[in-house]
């Protein structure tokens, strides 16, 4: 299951190098099939991601430190996701393999032959499910509602899988509708892996479980740990207030306290734009914090 979820992510482009990420995109392709196939037990992606290296087509790239678990004689089974993020960097295929997967007809044929052989009574299902793309679909469903308020039970109850898929989902939500741009500073920069930016929480996730659009920032690294610290809140009228108890020495790029009084970028849609009561809860911790 989880090569035809690899082989999806290449049909579609979301995997251009031959090098497999544990990524959101990934994860969700992998959980979509799963639930396809109705299977009696919890998904967990960890598994077939950690053990296909036993059959001789499918090797890690370890992390700096973590070089044991290249071997496929290694004995130490990491096969949770926090544990392979945590020492793979991405898994990679035989390069024969990652070649004929490039070419259109190689890639059907390699499908259907493991529909065939391991899902022989799913077939209709199968393919019909390899043409939807799962991350993209949960993103347009936030765009369309504007995301939604989680009970605490739900949280409690949500696996890392899922957590990582929804967390993804909403970050990379608020960084597109901000134009992959710094709302505070204008940064933009990124390549096809990796962005400079943040989706950011404006009242903290794990306190309020608020997954909402407009309880988002794009943020670059800086400014979000900043923000998160309340080093700087805004207005009502989305104008930024930085705290006078910063000392700070930025030769090379504009200084946070310059920005006092400028307003932020903001979406184009109104209803994106960040909540009122998100940033009146954010500005009253701010004020605390400098009594």
């Amino acid at each position: 299951m989880l090569l035809l979820a690899v082989i999806e992510l290449i049909h579609r482009g979301d995997i251009q190098q031959n090098q497999i990420y544990l990524s959101p995109e990934l994860i969700a392709a992998f959980l979509k099939l799963w639930g396809e196939l109705e299977i009696n037990r919890r998904a967990d992606i960890g598994l077939p991601f950690f053990h296909l290296k036993s059959d001789g087509f499918w090797h890690f790239k370890a992390k700096p430190g973590f070089e044991f678990v290249e071997s496929s004689a290694n004995k130490v089974k990491v096969r949770s996701i926090s544990s392979l993020r945590q020492t793979v960097d991405y898994a990679y295929l035989d390069a024969e393999l990652w070649k004929l997967l490039q070419q259109p007809q190689s890639r059907n044929q390699l499908s259907l032959a493991l529909i065939d052989a391991w899902f022989s009574d799913k077939t209709e299902q199968i393919e019909r499910s390899l043409q939807i793309n799962a991350f993209g679909d949960l993103q347009n469903r936030l765009l369309s509602t504007g995301g939604r308020v989680y009970e605490v039970d739900q949280i409690k109850n949500e696996d890392e899988q899922e957590s990582i898929v929804r967390d993804a989902a909403f970050r990379r939500t608020i960084i597109s509708i901000y134009d992959r741009r710094c709302a505070f500073c204008g940064l933009q920069v990124f390549n096809n892996l990796e962005n400079v930016v943040d989706g950011a929480h404006i009242k903290p996730f794990g306190k309020f479980y608020d997954d909402r659009i407009n309880n988002g920032l794009s943020l670059c690294k800086n400014h979000h740990w900043a923000f998160d610290r309340f080093w700087f809140t805004l207005n009502d009228d989305f104008t930024i207030v930085v705290a006078g108890t910063l000392r700070e020495d930025s030769p090379h790029a504009r200084p946070i306290k310059d920005f006092h009084g400028d307003r932020i970028l903001l979406p184009v849609r109104e209803q994106y734009r960040p909540r009122p009561d998100a940033l009146q809860w954010h500005r009253q911790s701010f004020f605390d914090k400098q009594a």
